[in-house]
């Protein structure tokens, strides 16, 4: 019998939701895979909504793993300075096939020196920031470097989700849990790049993330000061 694939996903508190469960919902459906939501404890974790998610996993409980992926969100931003966190990342991230992220989680995978001399995606608002840490930044919707597999923001997560599992398991398998979770994205808006929602909605947009953005870039550059 064939030993599954282990999927190992941070939880972590401030975490934007679908960064973590858009994969995550991909990687479960693999036959016979092994899901670890990871956190320091197993407390529940809210999200940066408000809702709550349990872990499955503490940090000193997890087993070697396939993919260990790091979505991002708000709380991104505190686990710049996490040595805890950033210390189990290059620990597991030494062993796993696959060091992956999604959204502004490439920045934690940077902070832990998983990310010099690779090309990554990010958030399109934050993607600059990875250059801080002698990443490549890439406007792509995943970016695959090696076994650095990043995804830009939030709702890319299912599609580098697919993406992963398509090298690990083959197109059939990834195209059979695409149809059974039905991705077949419509949006009502072209409006899901800078480039295309227009001067506009750009400056609302970033107008309102303003002082998470100042925070993010705060804690980058500090923590690249640190390395």
């Amino acid at each position: 019998m064939s030993t599954p694939l282990r999927f190992g996903l941070l939880l972590f508190p401030d975490v934007t939701q679908l960064d973590l469960t858009g994969p995550a919902e991909v990687f479960g459906s693999v036959p016979g895979a092994e899901l670890h939501l990871l956190w320091k404890t197993l407390d529940p974790v809210s999200t940066a909504h408000g809702w709550k998610i349990l872990p499955t996993t503490r940090f000193e409980d997890c087993p070697a793993l396939d993919v260990i992926c790091v979505p991002g969100g708000a709380g991104q931003i505190a686990l710049m300075s996490d040595e805890e966190t950033l210390a189990f990342l290059r620990r597991v991230g030494a062993t796993a096939r696959y060091v992956t992220s999604v959204c502004t989680g490439s920045l934690v995978l940077a902070a832990a020196g998983l990310l010099d001399g690779y090309r990554a995606a990010s958030h399109w608002m934050s993607r600059e920031q990875l250059a801080l840490f002698g990443a490549i930044p890439v406007a792509e919707r995943v970016v695959v470097d090696g076994n650095r597999v990043t995804g830009g923001g939030v709702t890319a997560g299912i599609d580098f989700g697919l993406q992963l599992v398509a090298t690990l398991c083959g197109e059939a398998v990834a195209r059979e849990i695409q149809l059974a979770i039905e991705y077949d994205p419509h949006p009502p808006f072209d409006a899901g790049t800078p480039e295309r929602a227009g001067a506009a909605t750009e400056a609302a947009v970033r107008q309102a993330a303003e002082a998470r953005q100042a925070l993010r870039w705060s804690a980058s550059r500090e923590s690249a000061a640190r390395r």
